[in-house]
């Protein structure tokens, strides 16, 4: 095992990411073609079957085929513990960060089996996403830590630049208000169509309504994201990456907010609902980004980044 972060340990975050990412996606095909029960129980994909069969069509397909992507997500953490053994000590956090990641597909795994076993129940299907949502933020974290020591050398400093008590007290408003938006939007999910199969029950709630709700954090939101990145480029020493994750949240708040207003207008069609997915794991990689950037302990160029 190494004993530094080497290209492979960025290969291997970067890949965790883009998995966590990209399961996301692919389980919301699974309920935008409804395949959510495509393989009716759990574990198994039948009673009497591990896999799908030829009999389960192109429903058991989808949904067998999003199961066993929680196989390559465990496959890809494991393989991230194991890159950070040797470095547990003096990058304790990161491989603290790393074992989390690890954990939560386990935790998935099970939520997921839950939400098959309780027939898609609404708010089991929202848990799952969210369980998803941290450990993309997780991933993120793990991400940007080790891309920035291995481009900028052992001890590279996450807080790269100077921050001040009115950035950061942006990033974690940001942060706050986005993880609002994010899980009302767990509840609109669960109120509209697309449930993932013909029979799963909705929640009672009425959409024009909730939907509403779920826009109330947009506005001081956006707010939030234009007065922090103000701050943080009229902040003296603040660096590129910093000033660039504010734009990068600025970027995919306009590209969620547009995409939500346009599936709502239009009746939620099936390309519009996945773009929105895609908006939504984008949000959380970019306030994970932008959150650390000015908040995560400052580390002394040389010294062992934790």
């Amino acid at each position: 095992m190494p004993t530094a972060i080497t290209k492979g340990t960025v290969v291997l975050a970067v890949a965790n990411l883009a998995a966590n990412m990209g399961i996301v996606l692919t389980g919301g095909a699974v309920r935008l073609t409804g395949s959510g029960l495509g393989c009716p129980t759990w574990p198994k994909c039948t009673p009497e079957s591990l896999v799908n069969t030829a009999e389960m069509g192109i429903h058991g397909v989808i949904e067998f085929g999003n199961r066993t992507l929680t196989g390559l997500l465990g496959f890809l953490a494991l393989g991230l513990v194991m890159l950070l053994w040797r470095l547990r000590q003096s990058h304790r956090e990161l491989f603290r960060l790393a074992l989390g990641l690890l954990v939560g597909v386990a935790v998935q795994a099970g939520i997921g089996g839950i939400t098959v076993l309780t027939q898609l129940n609404p708010w089991i299907v929202g848990a799952h996403f969210v369980a998803s949502a941290i450990m993309i933020f997780i991933a993120a974290m793990i991400c940007q830590r080790v891309r920035d020591e291995r481009n900028h050398g052992g001890g590279y400093a996450l807080v790269d630049g100077a921050t001040t008590s009115g950035t950061r007290l942006g990033a974690w408003i940001v942060l706050i208000l986005a993880s609002v938006m994010v899980a009302i939007g767990t509840v609109v999910t669960g109120t509209g169509p697309h449930s993932g199969d013909p029979d799963a029950a909705r929640h009672g709630f009425d959409a024009v309504m909730i939907t509403r709700l779920h826009a109330i954090p947009v506005y001081p939101l956006v707010i939030a994201a234009i007065v922090t990145a103000v701050l943080v480029f009229r902040t003296a020493g603040s660096s590129k990456a910093q000033r660039g994750t504010t734009l990068m949240m600025l970027g995919v708040i306009v590209y969620q907010g547009a995409i939500g207003y346009w599936q709502h207008f239009t009746g939620l069609p099936e390309g519009l609902v996945l773009l929105h997915m895609l908006g939504s794991v984008l949000t959380i990689g970019a306030m994970a980004s932008l959150w650390q950037r000015q908040t995560s302990r400052y580390v002394t160029p040389g010294a062992p980044l934790a």
